[in-house]
């Protein structure tokens, strides 16, 4: 049985032809604002295509946040103001536990949450994994693919699996210093 006689009955091909050009070619502010509004999301917040945004609390998303292309964000999630999240990120609050009588891992989710908080002003790049209990600093910048699994400073640019930081944001100047390789 298709989706559409499954949920809200069968499309015309029409109707289908405009979702479909709706769902693939509208990543612009009009149709992410719109976007967030019918997800129950309050005006400043825009959310591109694709992207699913299942949070304990709509407001706990901060002013003129943006989340990305096809992003994931699950659980108990906390996005400060002027938040970008680029495409295909992935947040999560919680994880699924084992369970030793089946030998698998469980549909229940594990009941000690781990709460994760985007501060103000963060910039999480394609593809960033933020796993559960992570704080993610003021400003930070977390580059492409980066699996965060601790604590990030404000300023702090990370990059990596696990991700390290390697370098910082000035955050007077706003100039970013690299760390230094060792030779």
């Amino acid at each position: 049985m298709s989706v559409q006689i499954q949920h809200c009955g069968e499309l015309t091909e029409q109707e289908f032809r405009k979702f479909t050009l709706y769902t693939c070619n509208s990543n612009n502010a009009l149709d992410d604002k719109a976007r967030a509004k019918i997800l129950g999301f309050p005006d400043n917040i825009r959310i591109a295509p694709g992207a699913i945004v299942r949070i304990d609390d709509n407001n706990n998303i901060g002013f003129n946040a943006y989340i990305g292309l096809y992003s994931y964000i699950n659980g108990d999630v906390s996005i400060g103001d002027n938040v970008f999240i680029g495409p295909h990120a992935s947040i999560v609050a919680s994880n699924h536990l084992y369970s030793p009588e089946t030998d698998s891992f469980s549909d229940r989710t594990d009941l000690h949450r781990g709460k994760v908080v985007i501060e103000k002003g963060v910039w999480l790049t394609s593809g960033v994994v933020i796993t559960p209990g992570c704080t993610i600093g003021q400003c930070a910048l977390i580059c492409s693919n980066a699996v965060v699994t601790n604590n990030v400073a404000p300023y702090a640019i990370m990059a990596g699996a696990p991700a390290q930081q390697i370098g910082k944001i000035d955050p007077e100047s706003g100039q970013y210093h690299w760390n230094k390789k060792d030779k």
